[in-house]
């Protein structure tokens, strides 16, 4: 949440640690973040899967074998807390995805054994999709592991919960039918363990959607609760929930069209009362000149057509911010190629172009009356590296937002930090002026582990090392 007062964030300070040897084109990392008095990280490396622990000056403390890992890790996840870590992840077993929980202590030791938790068939090519979510409650006592698929227009949902000391303490089962085609969005865990997950009813070229629901699972039972969100004829195209347990409601933002193969013309702004059940707040706030002006586009009518909702940062005093980011991703025709990620050529017949562009961060009241808009104006271009690069951090001291990204406008790639104000007020400053001897940073992938420090993974040819960067 962002308190009512507001104060400066400058950057004070950047540590780096050792490099590791890592392969960036086949080998998995993660910032885990702060578990007693070690920070740990996760790199995954031709010997083995490792845990790094770090003080708070980046010496390596600690590395840690996970050599209770299978050879085969599809997805991991690991939640950390005060006194112990947990990991989720995903073995590739024979023709199976088998999903396994375990719990480490404050050195990374295990606990006890890993915990088998549920497992799906892969097709004959293998793993080639998600097979299971993982999400936590904000206070980090609720856990789901689920699977949700839609076919056609069924939907169907199995999930396992696990209590802090990975323990199973459910097993769910849920349906629904609609009256057309289905697809799904992410879904979101109250502090209670009730499961809520929107899903929408796509139409025209575009995929629009002419139908929305939030789709409750209470803890404890086998059974959907179903709410439609009124859309008055408007056609929603991207939405973000975000669970606020203070108030007992979800936020949902996004933006909708009043065509179905359209132009984004505004943002839809509702509150779901998930003491009730019901929606509230439902509005439908059109893009008015002013904002279509402040883009810098040529077409002001498809100005926002490649928005993306990214965050919502909930307001102590009512009403939110919502951030969005402009992203395309291309595949084109091209003969043989060097990617901006990989020295080695690459033979193909196309090649992958992303496009990470403007973020746009628009903050409403509790009415959900627009106080104020802003632009943080980027532009990054890479081709065949899943955009690994590209993106941004958000940075949330409780007081003012950051929001930290690479810069490649200049020869070489620089760390910016924008940081909003309650006001809306924006400064641009960097964070590295991109010497040749600093690594390529990762902003997407970095994870803020207190108030004031974000530890940021950063890749120099074959070796990564991770930034801690404290603000003040």
């Amino acid at each position: 949440m962002l308190c009512v007062g507001w104060f400066s964030m400058q950057a004070q300070e950047v540590l780096y640690s050792a490099y590791e040897k890592f392969d960036p084109r086949s080998s998995d990392f993660s910032v885990i973040g702060k578990t007693g008095n070690r920070i740990y990280t996760y790199r995954a490396a031709t010997d083995g899967f490792f845990l790094d622990a770090y003080n708070d000056s980046m010496f390596k403390v600690a590395s840690v074998l996970l050599d209770f890992f299978p050879n085969k890790i599809y997805e991991t996840k690991f939640i950390n807390y005060p006194d112990k870590l947990l990991v989720l992840y995903q073995a590739v077993e024979g023709n199976k995805v088998v999903q396994y929980a375990a719990a480490l202590d404050t050195k990374g030791r295990l606990l006890k054994n890993p915990l088998k938790l549920t497992e799906a068939k892969t097709g004959i090519f293998g793993p080639n999709k998600n097979y299971f979510t993982t999400i936590v409650s904000d206070d980090k006592s609720q856990i789901l592991i689920y699977g949700i698929q839609a076919k056609g227009r069924n939907i169907q949902m199995i999930g396992v919960g696990l209590d802090t000391a990975c323990n199973v303490t459910r097993r769910s089962s849920a349906s629904f039918v609609g009256d057309n085609d289905l697809a799904i969005g992410e879904g979101v865990l109250d502090d209670i363990g009730n499961f809520y997950v929107p899903i929408f009813s796509p139409i025209g070229s575009k995929n629009y959607n002419d139908q929305y629901w939030i789709l409750t699972l209470p803890h404890g039972t086998n059974r959907f609760i179903s709410q439609e969100l009124p859309l008055t004829g408007k056609y929603i195209t991207n939405s973000y929930l975000k669970m606020d347990n203070y108030n007992s409601r979800i936020y949902i933002g996004g933006f909708y069209a009043d065509k179905k193969n359209g132009s984004y013309d505004g943002v839809i702004y509702s509150t779901f009362e998930t003491s009730t059940g019901t929606y509230s707040q439902n509005k439908q706030l059109p893009f008015d000149d002013k904002i279509r002006m402040a883009t810098g586009e040529r077409n002001k009518k498809r100005a926002f057509d490649n928005y993306q909702p990214r965050q919502i940062i909930v307001k102590k005093g009512g009403g939110f911010v919502l951030l969005s980011e402009e992203v395309s991703i291309v595949n084109r025709q091209v003969s043989p190629y060097y990617t901006s990620y990989y020295s080695s050529p690459m033979m193909a017949q196309s090649v992958r172009e992303y496009y990470y562009n403007d973020i746009l961060a628009l903050s409403y009241d509790g009415d959900g009356v627009n106080e104020w808009f802003n632009f943080i104006h980027k532009s990054q271009y890479s081709q065949e590296d899943g955009g690994i690069f590209s993106s941004y951090s958000l940075i949330n001291t409780g007081g003012v937002l950051g929001l930290m990204f690479n810069d490649n406008n200049a020869s070489r790639s620089k760390i910016q930090l924008a940081t909003i104000d309650g006001s809306g007020k924006l400064e641009m400053r960097s964070l590295a002026v991109g010497n040749s001897s600093d690594p390529d940073w990762l902003p997407r992938s970095a994870k803020q582990i207190g108030v004031r420090d974000v530890v940021v993974p950063c890749i120099r040819k074959k070796q990564i090392c991770f930034a801690k960067v404290s603000f003040n």
